[in-house]
């Protein structure tokens, strides 16, 4: 790995401040990472369940976490493809994202992501990215 959970953590409190506070990195790993999403009021949707953008964005920004950690601080690392399939209704709690790259290439990197609601054995969502490394 070239980054560390904490000069991750600083990477993107300096490059993407957005998302601050929302995420949380559980671990990583030569292939992938774990990441928390933080669930709070504003990610849920009507019936207690956790939205489909929020989901979504735990996985984009979980495979953003597992590349960095692979490939260094490179702000440029951007998504080209991202499909999700919404597989069970997430509890109204802290998601989990389990993010593994499959192929580390010159300029696409190509992964999945499973999502769990805290607790639970059966991913909620299951998604696959490609990011390019942009020059």
């Amino acid at each position: 790995m070239k980054m560390t959970v904490c000069q991750i953590t600083n990477f993107l409190v300096a490059e993407f401040p957005q998302i601050n506070g929302e995420f949380e990195i559980v671990n990583l790993s030569n292939d992938g990472a774990t990441v928390s999403l933080l669930v709070k009021d504003r990610h849920l949707r009507p019936g207690g369940t956790v939205s489909g953008p929020s989901m979504f964005a735990l996985a984009d920004v979980s495979f953003y976490i597992a590349v960095l950690a692979n490939i260094g601080p490179k702000a440029t690392a951007v998504t080209t493809n991202c499909n999700i399939d919404f597989m069970r209704k997430p509890l109204k709690s802290d998601l989990t994202a389990k993010a593994r790259i499959l192929k580390l290439g010159k300029s696409l990197i190509v992964g999945d992501v499973l999502l769990y609601s805290k607790g639970t054995p059966n991913p909620v969502a299951r998604a696959s990215l490609t990011y390019s490394i942009q020059k």
